[in-house]
């Protein structure tokens, strides 16, 4: 039964390792995409948060 449940989990392991693959060899069109607009969407939250943090230490002062 532990063997059992053993294969079964090496199985999966193999089977995402699989996929994390080819992803990384090929990634589609798409992903890189997405990627890029979730980067820029990042950056620009990013400084948005600093802005606010530099108004609120300079009403510090």
């Amino acid at each position: 039964m532990a063997d059992e449940r053993l294969i079964f989990a090496i199985g999966r392991i193999e089977r995402a390792l699989s996929r994390i693959e080819k992803l990384a060899i090929s990634p589609t069109a798409s992903d890189e995409s997405d990627l890029s607009k979730r980067h820029e969407k990042l950056k620009s939250e990013t400084l948005a948060a600093i802005h606010d943090m530099d108004k609120i230490l300079a009403g510090a002062d």
